[in-house]
């Protein structure tokens, strides 16, 4: 596993940090005002999204892998909902924050 400090892309170890510690300021920090994301090939809304899958459910990401730069990560998801499984996350960044990203199984 490759612990979140250590994530190449800062935007990206920011977010996953962010989703780690339950910090639903932190998260909203750590994207533009405009993202966006999709799960599982749905766009969805992001601020709901992120509400019901990390911050209610106990939410937690353990990286697996990174690729593009930081920028592609496989990793073991969990919440309290779903339980856990292997996930895909991929990132867009702009200004140093990130700007969207799409989840979903791998």
């Amino acid at each position: 596993m490759i612990p979140a400090e250590r994530l190449s892309d800062p935007a990206v170890r920011a977010l996953v940090a962010a989703i780690n510690a339950n910090d639903a300021a932190a998260f909203r920090a750590a994207l533009t005002t405009d993202a966006t994301m999709s799960d599982d090939g749905t766009d969805r809304d992001l601020d709901e999204w992120a509400d019901r899958e990390i911050f209610t459910a106990g939410g937690r990401m353990d990286v697996e892998s990174e690729d593009d730069g930081g920028r592609s990560l496989v990793a073991r998801y969990r919440n309290d909902t779903w339980g856990e499984m292997r996930t895909a996350w991929r990132f867009t960044v702009r200004d140093g924050k990130v700007a969207r990203f799409e989840t979903g199984q791998a």
